[in-house]
Order: structure tokens, then sequence, then C-alpha cells
């Protein structure tokens, strides 16, 4: 069973930066996807920004020049580093990944519990 697992979260003023951090682990395969959602409260959750194996990035706008993903595909590992963060990125931000795992190469799709990054004066 794969499971992915966040760290780094925390409490930050505007125009600072938080670099977060996501493991998965099990019996893996290959990843093909990882990337970060975020979910605010009472809005729907919204991506943030993913990267293939390939290392192709892409962005939501709203983030553009501020964030940067990079994944450690030896390790199984993908990081969003935040900078010039804003009190609209306050939100639970949750790490994906997708890929396949086992020797039957199933594919998985699978979520974090979230890490919460409050932005505040």
């Amino acid at each position: 069973q794969v499971q992915v697992v966040e760290s780094g979260g925390g409490v930050v003023q505007p125009g600072g930066s938080l670099k977060l951090s996501c493991a998965a682990s099990g019996n893996i395969w290959s990843i093909s996807a990882m990337g970060w959602y975020r979910q605010a409260p009472g809005k729907e959750r919204e991506l943030v920004a993913k990267m293939s194996d390939g290392s192709s990035a892409n962005y939501a706008d709203f983030v553009k020049g501020r964030f940067s993903i990079s994944r450690d595909n030896r390790n199984n590992m993908v990081y969003l580093q935040m900078n010039s963060l804003n009190v609209e990125d306050t939100a639970v931000y949750h790490c994906y990944a997708a890929g396949y795992s086992g020797r039957r190469r199933d594919a998985f799709n699978v979520w974090g519990q979230g890490t919460q990054v409050t932005v505040s004066t």
C-alpha cells in the first residue's frame, strides 16, 4: 500500500517563505506524477503545482513566480518552495502521488492528510 506524508507547514508572516515536503512510501514501482493541491476554509480544493517524472512542471496562475516545485525521484519526494506568501495562501496543502505499485504494477493515486499553512500578521 502506497501512502504520502506531508511536512513543513506552519505560521508565517506575509512576505515570508515556507518549504513543504512530501514523502511517498510503500511498495512503489514507479511514480508518474507528484504534486500539491490546497484547500482553504469554505473553498474547493485547487491545484497548486504538479510535476511529472520527466520534470515537466505545471503551476496555478496564482502561484507563478512565487512557488517552485521540485522532485527527488530517487527518494520518492516532492517539495514545494513557497515565497512571497500572502494571506490568500492560507490553506491546508495536500500532497498527491500517482504511479504504479507492486509486482503487478497496480495503478495508484494517493493523497496525504495535508499540512496547514497559515499566513498572518
